[in-house]
């Protein structure tokens, strides 16, 4: 099962690509060779579409496993597996499911993808400026070639990678992408794997990197049989909210690992993404010696070699700073989604304090600093809301080990009316927020559509059938009852259906927008601040490890906080988060030396020596090493 993958030039100069995995469907010459982990069935047939034929025997391999080679089956060809002649489905390794979810598995032939990107290595964790987006919601047509069509807009930006919500196929015409039941089958409502491929290359010849959400903590609840033929790829001993855990630690998890191990190393060969987000690590449950998460940064580790940039992200409430030992230096995990720091900049700009926010409705500029110098918030101190103890101490970590963020799809989509950002708090005070976003040495991260301050929602969508889908309808209603806004059932009433059409529809984005005056005002403020961050923060980032100098806290809502490069410069922020005027002096005992280069200022630039700030007021500036430093000095 751990058979490697191949990357062969041709001589027009294009390249193939095709991740030999041990099972599935692997194209021969000739035919295929089909192969099927099923250790509580008796037989398994392969059944071919287009055969008029019978069912084709498949034979044991004697480790619960059943393989056949088919001369009669080619690329394209579609096809099931049945179990004791009886139920018929889908490969769990399947590379496209053009009929959705529950339909025939087509063979897809890896090596028929001419890649023209053979001189593309990625880009240094240090250039990172991301870009969260949904494929069916971010262009009119919901495609993987509408995405591509689109690109050239956010390398206009100055974004520097994508990162795709999941893609693993999931039943219906609409869905988030983590109730994704074939892990290996980019979703047929967005395209073909072709087109997928062809938005990769895309992206790569913007010199964009391409990162994939990947969900190896649970599959959805339509759709997945496995639990027919397969019962040990779950597990009683350990619970998840989704039920049973997948099994990576019990008697038969060897399959189960070689099958998510393989899934890294596809996505990452045969569709050359550039890395992965991992979703909700924490409900990865796995007592073993060695865990799945080590063991996928072992399976990179080979892929690394070469200089190739590869970039494996860590959703984990639990903050444990230990997956982010190397603090994207490289070995490990490159980096953790930080939400302390949005939740902190969250209670800031709106004063909400229900759920998770009561955890950062006490010292809120405390701790707000406390994610500038050292990352995480929660290190392992007392959490009100989960009512225990969270997190690890993570000020050794390098500034890259954590991405940050105002918005991602949980943050809005979570919300009951998929409210963003700036539906909920000022003008001035998102620009604020934003302005701390974009330059500080952390790899910031935007949600689709927040750089043109996009008026429409994203909203929670999907499409199940009849019970299920009432039972979601119902079940998300019934989540928000705890919450004041929604104690009356009227109300809850009125938060939209997960299954309708027009929840789907309201979410995508209006690119019209962007001519707006309104649009193109926020547009042009991210360009500009991305922009300097290129000029000033990027190279000097790349350039070798950055220093935290602390932070100091002014009046109610005034914060500094001061960065030290590897070149000896100094990258200083005074902030006013608030809505009154306020003094904000240097984090240090006298101001730096020489003269800073400002990097961004909130209305008109003080005069030298003051150190008041209007409402909402930021200020960025680079002031170079002091006299006499050795370059390069940390």
């Amino acid at each position: 099962m751990d058979e490697s993958g191949d990357a062969q030039a041709t001589d027009s100069g294009a390249t193939r690509r095709y991740e030999r995995l041990g099972f599935g469907a692997q194209c021969e010459d000739p035919g295929v060779r089909f192969r099927l982990w099923a250790p509580a069935a008796r037989t398994v047939d392969l059944v071919l579409e287009e055969s008029s034929g019978a069912p084709i025997a498949m034979r044991p391999t004697g480790d619960g496993g059943f393989e056949v080679v088919s001369e009669a089956a080619r690329a394209g060809s579609l096809y099931r597996y049945r179990i004791d002649g009886g139920l018929s489905v889908p490969d769990p390794a399947s590379r496209f499911q053009p009929r959705d979810a529950h339909g025939p598995s087509e063979v897809v032939d890896g090596r028929a993808f001419a890649w023209t990107d053979a001189a593309w290595r990625g880009r240094p964790w240090a250039d990172a400026v991301i870009y969260e987006l949904h494929v069916g919601t971010f262009s009119p047509e919901g495609t993987y070639a509408g995405a591509a069509r689109l690109l050239p807009r956010l390398a206009a930006l100055g974004v520097t990678a994508i990162e795709l919500m999941p893609l693993s196929d999931f039943p219906g015409r609409a869905n988030w992408g983590y109730d994704g039941v074939l892990p290996f089958a980019p979703d047929s409502r967005y395209g073909r794997p072709e087109d997928l491929k062809s938005l990769i290359v895309t992206a790569h010849g913007l010199g964009l990197m391409v990162f994939l959400d990947v969900v190896y903590n649970h599959f959805g609840p339509d759709g997945n049989y496995l639990g027919c033929y397969a019962p040990p790829f779950f597990t009683s001993r350990h619970h998840t909210p989704w039920g049973d855990a997948i099994n990576f630690d019990a008697p038969g998890s060897a399959h189960v690992r070689a099958y998510f191990e393989a899934n890294v190393r596809y996505w990452l060969n045969e569709y050359h993404f550039d890395g992965l987000r991992f979703d909700a690590v924490h409900a990865i449950v796995d007592d073993s010696p060695q865990s799945l998460l080590s063991s996928i940064v072992r399976t990179v580790e080979p892929l690394r070699r070469g200089g190739r940039h590869i970039h494996l992200i860590l959703e984990n409430e639990h903050n444990e700073a230990s997956l982010l030992a190397q603090g994207g230096m490289g070995g490990g995990f490159t980096a953790q989604w930080d939400d302390d720091f949005h939740h902190v900049l969250h209670v800031l700009l709106t004063g909400e304090t229900e759920g998770y926010y009561a955890d950062y409705a006490k010292d809120t500029m405390r701790l707000l600093g406390r994610c500038l110098s050292e990352g995480f918030a929660y290190q392992g101190e007392f959490s009100p809301f989960r009512q225990g103890p969270r997190g690890e101490p993570s000020a050794a970590l390098g500034a890259g080990a954590f991405v940050t963020f105002l918005q991602n799809h949980d943050q809005v989509g979570n919300r009951a009316f998929g409210d963003r950002i700036t539906a909920l708090a000022s003008p001035e005070a998102v620009r604020a927020a934003t302005a701390v976003l974009l330059l500080a040495p952390f790899p910031p991260m935007l949600f689709m559509g927040q750089e043109f301050g996009c008026s429409r929602p994203f909203l929670f969508f999907c499409d199940f059938e009849a019970d299920l889908g009432r039972a979601v309808t119902e079940g998300r209603r019934r989540e928000f009852a705890r919450f004041r806004q929604f104690a009356d059932e009227a109300h809850r009433e009125r938060i939209p259906d997960p299954n309708s059409e027009a929840t789907f529809a309201a979410s995508r984005l209006d690119w019209s927008e962007t001519r707006g005056e309104v649009g193109a005002a926020w547009l042009a403020f991210h360009e500009k601040l991305i922009a300097a961050r290129g000029r000033h923060v990027a190279g000097r980032l790349a350039a070798g490890p950055v220093r935290s100098e602390g932070f100091g806290l002014f009046g109610d809502r005034g914060i500094a906080a001061a960065w030290r490069f590897a070149d000896g410069s100094l990258l200083h922020l005074r902030a006013n988060l608030g809505p009154a005027a306020g003094t904000v002096g240097y984090h240090a005992t006298k101001r730096p030396h020489g003269s800073a280069v400002v990097l961004h200022a909130t209305g008109p630039t003080e005069a030298a020596g003051d150190e008041r700030l209007g409402p909402w007021g930021v200020r960025w500036e680079l002031w170079p090493a002091p006299s006499g430093e050795r370059a390069g000095a940390a």
